[in-house]
């Protein structure tokens, strides 16, 4: 199919994770595999020598690298995408130095993108809304449209099996009654005319790929499968966290932001579950809803960069509603080609 004037060969999109789980590594491999490769821009510069003196500098040279390294790995297939939050401090700089460093497309969610197309002018990087609803896709295109006369490279529905923050309500999430990914997608179809339509959220495998492209998307987007892969950034330890993850083990947890999360049941989580705090000694301003400081009951920054470096005892996991159905490190070529031998034994 194409998207703007990129031709992709396999219609999966690698959902973007922070803190640095996807970042040049994991996303080069699934862009060398024909499909769209994802870098979470979330605190992307954590390992640079000055990312607590300078968070900001550090992080949009971090991101740039890594923008530039994953188009270097695949070797011109596929697509390079950025997974920026509105949420996200320095959002108008952070969508600016993506574009300028040649990202493909830019997938914005975490609150409503409605400034997105004005930091992609003048580039050739394409812009793509994550909504959770079709009242959002409705209100974005006429946006878009009014505002710019632009439409999006295409919308991204996260339903409400996607892991790390959710656009539902804490209520919806526990009592399950959020929509289903076919419900969002039938009523965002009818709203977004000839724009394609990606579903993620709870997508695991080939057959639910076949099944939603039957109800109309274009494509899926996929997350927490590609962290038990081998070229993922993230360390070996929270890969295994998410093979040795059990159903009952997923849980949802409140996040300083003010949004429901999906995680791993952790040590972490049991010492807050207890009272405990896990606030970092200095806040760098990451994300502009957390309430900061001592407020909070801990720093998801720190956290999630815990996790990412393999700390189980002080990590937050996020994970997807499927995490407990991983049982395997694989290469992303083999995950992505037993999914799609999967949709098209499904299709057939």
């Amino acid at each position: 199919m194409r998207v703007g004037n990129h031709e992709l060969e396999v219609p999966i999109i690698q959902g973007g994770m922070g803190v640095g789980v996807s970042l040049a590594n994991l996303a080069g491999a699934v862009a060398r595999c024909g499909a769209i490769g994802v870098i979470s821009s979330v605190n992307a510069g954590y390992r640079e020598p000055d990312f607590e003196a300078n968070p900001v500098v550090a992080n949009l040279r971090a991101l740039k690298r890594e923008i530039l390294r994953a188009k270097e790995i695949a070797c011109g297939k596929g697509m390079i995408g950025v997974n920026i939050m509105t949420a996200v401090s320095h959002y108008e700089e952070t969508c600016r130095c993506a574009a300028e460093a040649g990202a493909d497309i830019i997938f914005s969610g975490a609150g409503l993108p409605l400034s997105l197309p004005e930091f992609v002018r003048g580039t050739k990087t394409l812009f793509a809304p994550i909504i959770s609803s079709a009242r959002a896709a409705k209100l974005l295109l006429r946006h878009y449209r009014t505002r710019y006369q632009e439409e999006p490279a295409m919308l991204v529905i996260e339903g409400s099996g996607a892991g790390g923050h959710l656009g539902f309500s804490e209520e919806e999430l526990l009592a399950d009654t959020a929509k289903s990914n076919e419900e969002i997608l039938s009523e965002t179809l009818a709203v977004a005319g000839d724009i394609s339509v990606f579903v993620g959220g709870g997508v695991f495998d080939g057959r639910d790929m076949a099944r939603l492209m039957r109800a109309g998307a274009a494509g899926v987007q996929i997350a927490t499968r590609f962290i038990a892969t081998e070229e993922c950034d993230a360390a070996r330890r929270m890969k295994e966290a998410i093979v040795c993850a059990k159903e009952d083990d997923i849980q949802i947890v409140k996040s300083p932001v003010g949004m429901p999360a999906r995680a791993i049941k952790s040590p972490l989580l049991e010492k807050l579950a207890r009272g405990e705090k896990y606030i970092a000694l200095k806040c760098n301003g990451c994300l502009t809803a957390c309430k900061k400081g001592t407020e909070i009951p801990y720093c998801i920054s720190r956290a999630l960069i815990a996790a990412v470096s393999g700390n189980w005892e002080e990590g937050l996991f996020f994970s997807g509603s499927n995490a407990g159905r991983v049982n395997k490190i694989v290469p992303v070529a083999e995950l992505i080609g037993e999914i799609m031998g999967e949709y098209k034994e499904a299709m057939a």
